[in-house]
C-alpha cells in the first residue's frame, strides 16, 4: 500500500492510507492488529511487506483525487480523504440514484 500522508502513524476514519488494486475501495483499519488463528498457515501473514509512504505535491493529489474524495491541505502534511467519513454514509451515497 501506498499513503499519500506524511503523518502514517496518524490516521482517521475516511483518510485514504492505499491503493487497492481494482477500482472499488476497501474500508480498512490500519491501527488493529490482525486476530491470528489456528486457521491460517503458520507464517504466511508474517511475510507482509508494505511500501513506503507516498509523499504527493499538491499538484500530484489533484491529478490522483477522485470525485468521491476531497484533499486535506495542512502546513505540514497533504492527506487524501473521502467526501463523507463515515463507511455507512459512503456506501449510502454510493448506491443512491443519480438525479
Amino acid at each position: 500500500m501506498s499513503s499519500p500522508s506524511v503523518h502514517w502513524s496518524l490516521t482517521y476514519d475516511g483518510m485514504i492510507v492505499g491503493e487497492h488494486s481494482r477500482d472499488t475501495d476497501l474500508d480498512v483499519n490500519p491501527v488493529r492488529t490482525k486476530e491470528l488463528t489456528n486457521i491460517r498457515s503458520a507464517g504466511k501473514d508474517e511475510n507482509v511487506k508494505l511500501s513506503p509512504p507516498r509523499l504527493m505535491t499538491l499538484e500530484e493529489a489533484i491529478g490522483y483525487v477522485a470525485s468521491d474524495e476531497l484533499i486535506e491541505v495542512t502546513p505540514k502534511a497533504i492527506r487524501l480523504r473521502k467526501r463523507y467519513l463515515d463507511a455507512g454514509k459512503r456506501k449510502t451515497m454510493r448506491n443512491k440514484p443519480k438525479d
